[in-house]
């Protein structure tokens, strides 16, 4: 699954050249993880989280000149102890508004390919906003993995892709304990998003951890075997899928935990926006008509003329929705 986006880098400045600050003293600090019972004993084995408490270390690294956003590298444990020990350490870049606060916080997620420019856009954006931003890389993403690696968040191995996202869902729902903990922000303000692939880790995130109030989902959907499976572009991959026993019956079954679609429900008592594009052809806009359906047919803008590429070209208009969203 190719779930990648154009970004237009330079259509939404911010605010000028980055001004670099002297180095800043290291903040360390330690986050108590407290899960509310009741929704607790309704989320998936896999994805519950006990009471815990976890060390974090926060140091300023830049500030953006005329809005003062000021951004942060944060960093802590993963909860999760993978093979790869790079990997268990979750990287953030934390873009704090200007002012006192309290201010919302949206957890912000990467596309595909990963090179963090878009993800840096929308949070200093929704910085720039009043909204704080956490972009937070996803397991195997950035300093996660190991230089000269070829081990990435998805992968044609099943398992590790989903090991990899429950690692990344845990991983979120600590980033959510840390921004509940901050005093400039609202706790009762938190949120998470995501593009593409971004996306699809986003809504899962939300739908085990009830603390996430706000959802957007851009350029994603669910019911992910139904849409791929005969795609002719997974040929190969079916095939060797199915020389070893397998079938479509048998991978919806092993997929189905980490799908959105399984447990959308969850959604219907959240503030969901979608945003979609009418010509999709990565993820085609029936998965994003079946999420809709299945999380409560909340709000949706399509972005009518569009693919998943060229959405990039309407990019001002869906940061518009975004901001609104969150901000509300």
């Amino acid at each position: 699954m190719r779930c990648t986006i154009a970004v237009m880098l330079g259509v939404i400045p911010l605010a000028g050249t980055v001004r670099g600050d002297a180095p800043s003293a290291l903040e360390k600090g330690i986050v108590n993880f407290v899960p509310q019972d009741e929704d607790q004993k309704k989320i998936p084995a896999r994805y519950r989280l006990e009471k815990n408490h976890f060390d974090y270390e926060l140091r300023k690294i830049k500030t953006l000149p005329v809005s003062g956003v000021e951004v942060f590298e944060l960093t802590f444990p993963s909860p999760v102890k993978s093979a790869t020990p790079e990997n268990n350490t979750v990287y953030a870049e934390y873009y704090r508004p200007a002012g006192n606060g309290p201010f919302p916080c949206v957890i912000v997620l990467d596309i595909l390919a990963g090179n963090q420019k878009l993800p840096q856009l929308i949070a200093g954006h929704l910085a720039q906003n009043k909204i704080a931003g956490l972009f937070v890389q996803m397991a195997y993403y950035g300093p996660r993995r190991p230089k000269g690696s070829k081990l990435r968040f998805l992968s044609p191995d099943v398992n590790h892709t989903i090991d990899a996202i429950r690692q990344t869902v845990l991983d979120m729902r600590r980033a959510t304990a840390w921004m509940e903990a901050r005093p400039e922000i609202d706790g009762k303000r938190l949120g998470i998003m995501g593009v593409s692939l971004g996306s699809f880790v986003a809504g899962l995130t939300a739908e085990m951890e009830p603390k996430l109030g706000r959802v957007g989902i851009v350029l994603g959907g669910g019911g992910i075997v139904d849409a791929y499976y005969d795609d002719p572009r997974g040929a190969s991959y079916r095939k060797l899928w199915e020389a070893v026993g397998g079938s479509k019956q048998k991978l919806a079954k092993l997929i189905a935990p980490v799908d959105p679609i399984t447990h959308a429900d969850r959604l219907k008592d959240r503030k969901v926006l979608m945003i979609a594009a009418r010509n999709d052809e990565v993820v085609p806009p029936r998965m994003a008509e079946a999420l809709w359906n299945a999380s409560g047919r909340q709000q949706i803008v399509w972005l009518e003329n569009a693919g998943h590429y060229t959405a990039a070209l309407h990019l001002l208009k869906g940061l518009t929705h975004i901001v609104k969203h969150f901000g509300e």
